[in-house]
């Protein structure tokens, strides 16, 4: 993958993109497009990496030409205990989906979770159903201000623990399970950071429904907001926010 004029000198700023399909993702070629725009000698190559071999390529990137990667959403909470320093959202979250290299170090930075909320800002939602308590959950909670956000998760000894480890007080929390009927019509988003495998349960969801999953992850939000005919935003729906936010940065 080169840039549109097919040239990369010594001089040129390389960056990856790191994930199980990165090859198959536009991240890359948006961001590209943005680099020559503006007249940057940078370039993004998408590099396809097995699970496997994530660890080994990460640790060796203060070896290799690259000044930077994006780490793809399937990989972004394996990120941590390669880096030499990173903010304290990335620290408290557990995640990192931007790693620089500073040096004979690399720094970690979380842009994803930013540009969802600046997104959700920019629609005017201001009331979020938040699903889950992985990290995306916790990386978001952290950035919620401004947002009423109601919390749900299957296990309530679970939910209580997480909105006591963001530092939520008086939270809203529910229980979302099989064989119950929720209804999230109620809602401007829906943000689903969960494990569930369905969302049979959803009689109606929100008027945004996002999970920042990419097209080649199983996606039961995905699923069920095609049976009942409501929108759906993807992490690729997002590319052209996404790349915005990593050309602030880098």
């Amino acid at each position: 993958m080169m840039n549109n004029a097919n040239e990369i000198s010594k001089e040129t700023k390389l960056y990856g993109y790191i994930g199980e399909h990165a090859g198959a993702s536009r991240f890359s070629a948006v961001l590209n497009k943005r680099f020559k725009a503006d007249g940057k000698d940078a370039m993004m190559i998408p590099m396809n990496i097995r699970e496997d071999d994530f660890y080994f390529t990460l640790s060796n990137m203060k070896k290799s030409h690259l000044s930077g990667a994006v780490i793809a959403n399937e990989y972004a909470t394996r990120v941590l205990e390669v880096l030499d320093d990173a903010t304290a959202l990335v620290r408290r979250s557990g995640m990192c989906d931007l790693v620089l290299k500073e040096g004979d170090k690399l720094r970690g930075e979380l842009f994803g979770m930013r540009a969802l909320s600046e997104h959700l800002k920019d629609l005017r939602a201001h009331k979020i159903a938040l699903i889950g308590t992985n990290a995306h959950a916790k990386a978001f909670s952290f950035l919620a201000c401004g947002f009423e956000v109601d919390y749900f998760h299957d296990n309530l000894e679970e939910l209580m623990a997480f909105t006591k480890e963001v530092e939520l007080e008086a939270a809203d929390m529910n229980r979302i399970a099989e064989g119950m009927q929720i209804d999230l019509s109620g809602y401007d988003a829906v943000l689903d950071f969960s494990n569930m495998a369905s969302f049979s349960m959803v009689q109606k969801l929100g008027m945004l429904n996002l999970d920042m999953k990419s097209t080649k992850e199983f996606s039961p939000l995905r699923q069920r907001a095609s049976e009942l005919g409501a929108s759906y935003t993807s992490y690729d729906d997002m590319i052209e926010k996404l790349t915005q936010a990593v050309y602030r940065l880098i």
